[in-house]
């Protein structure tokens, strides 16, 4: 290969790693979908969700009947002298059914609450998906970036290893210097550490995105429509982050939830009336018959007026009232934290940009300098120094615009995600999309019954 050649190769090398592309590549859409359906982390925030879906049916079940059966069965012996002994054997069975008729308020806002609580866990939900499906949307651009300069870096070995060559030829027709050949030689070893450093990277990357996607990386290519999801200025994006975030929702019906858990906590304060009902049957054998039964029912309606209760329950009024204001704080400070968010966000997109733009012009310069540089050597205006240098400029120059482009896709999620938009539905990915209301409507009016919805 000669010097020529070598530096078509490098000029091109990441030049083709992010470009190339086949009908196989697995691209950034297939992964955000694989870790949609695969991710740890996802599933778990989902089953959490299906676990707060139950609290709805429990609060309902204060509407409900509750009925309870009982049986006792007893022995007694009597002795006495004289006579001998006696004894008896008696039972009962009964039925009883509890009716909550008034239980002051406390069932309606208990479901109220209930209802609030999932709808906050919902928002909670799309926040792990945004994290996940960011994190996917890193590791991938991490994989792609460590691969390209693990190219790179081999490109810059042949490239050195034809330069040692070289040196060593001129030495031998005594053009050259030891100092020229040992100058490329040290290049190339460090050249070779810094190829061992990358694919130690890369191997790293492709773990983590084992890890966030459920599957090893395949062929991978940058093509992403992300950036027709971005804001178009920084005003919209605000407004979007305001309206749209999760984590703005969820604090939002948290506030709801510890509103109304202040109102069923003030509803142990009121009456409560119950109706009860009872019926049974109770066996108690004479002296004369073991056939004897009496049978009983009873209808029993209760009022019950609380008038102190060791001030537990105002205490617990109380404490319900400053985890409202808390909530409410937390509110603003989730407002404060998206803000903060969209802004480092859109500035880290801006500043992405303007590194790619400016890393295509300094590789565009480093190899135009490099070329000239090689030209030079040859007539002998510049050294195998001169070269080395162009070269590792080049280099430096290609890893660089590598790194930007990355920053730039990341950044640009990161923004989607920053605005509330970095969801399954909103990439319009290819997935079965969860829906979190069907589980929630197969429990909250089931009134008995073990399994869950899915047959466990």
């Amino acid at each position: 290969m000669t010097i020529r050649s070598s530096v078509v190769a490098l000029a091109t090398a990441s030049t083709v790693l992010f470009m190339a592309a086949n009908v196989q590549a697995q691209s950034i859409s297939d992964a955000l979908a694989m870790a949609y359906s695969n991710n740890p982390s996802l599933n778990a925030a989902r089953a959490q969700l299906r676990a707060t879906d139950e609290s709805v049916s429990q609060a309902l079940s204060g509407w409900r009947p509750q009925i309870f059966a009982n049986l006792s069965a007893q022995h007694t012996t009597f002795s006495s002298r004289p006579g001998g002994e006696l004894y008896y054997n008696t039972a009962t069975v009964g039925l009883q059914i509890q009716q909550s008729i008034f239980r002051g308020f406390r069932t309606v806002n208990s479901t109220r609450q209930a209802e609030s609580l999932v709808k906050a866990q919902r928002a909670s939900l799309r926040s792990t998906e945004q994290n996940v499906l960011l994190s996917a949307a890193q590791s991938y651009m991490n994989v792609i970036r460590d691969t390209a300069i693990v190219s790179l870096n081999r490109s810059n070995i042949k490239f050195l290893g034809e330069q040692v060559r070289a040196a060593k030829d001129r030495f031998e027709v005594g053009e050259g210097t030891r100092t020229d050949i040992a100058q490329a030689d040290a290049r190339l070893a460090a050249a070779q550490s810094q190829l061992n450093l990358a694919r130690a990277n890369l191997n790293a990357d492709r773990a983590v995105f084992r890890q966030v996607v459920g599957v090893e990386p395949g062929r991978i290519v940058p093509r992403t429509n992300i950036r027709a999801m971005l804001p178009h200025d920084l005003k919209s994006a605000l407004s979007q982050g305001a309206g749209h975030h999760p984590d703005i929702i969820a604090s939002q019906f948290n506030i709801d939830a510890a509103q109304y858990n202040v109102k069923v906590l003030e509803g142990n304060m009121l009456p409560t009336v119950t109706v009860e009902g009872n019926v049974g049957r109770s066996w108690n054998p004479s002296s004369t018959s073991n056939l004897d039964y009496t049978d009983s029912a009873s209808v029993v309606g209760r009022v019950s007026v609380p008038l102190y209760q060791g001030g537990l329950v105002s205490s617990q009024v109380r404490q319900a009232k400053e985890e409202l204001g808390s909530a409410r704080i937390l509110l603003d400070s989730a407002r404060d934290s998206v803000r903060a968010s969209i802004v480092a966000a859109w500035g880290s997109y801006q500043a992405a940009e303007a590194s790619v733009n400016a890393g295509r012009a300094q590789v565009d310069a480093a190899q135009l300098a490099l070329n000239g540089v090689i030209e030079e050597q040859r007539v002998g205006q510049q050294t195998t120094l001169d070269v080395l240098n162009a070269q590792n400029e080049l280099i430096d120059a290609k890893s660089t615009l590598v790194t930007a482009q990355r920053d730039s896709v990341v950044a640009a999620f990161s923004l989607v995600a920053a605005v509330g938009r970095l969801t399954a539905d909103d990439l319009n990915l290819r997935v079965v999309a969860y829906r979190p209301r069907e589980h929630y409507e197969a429990v909250r009016d089931k009134w008995f019954g073990l399994r869950t919805p899915d047959g466990r």
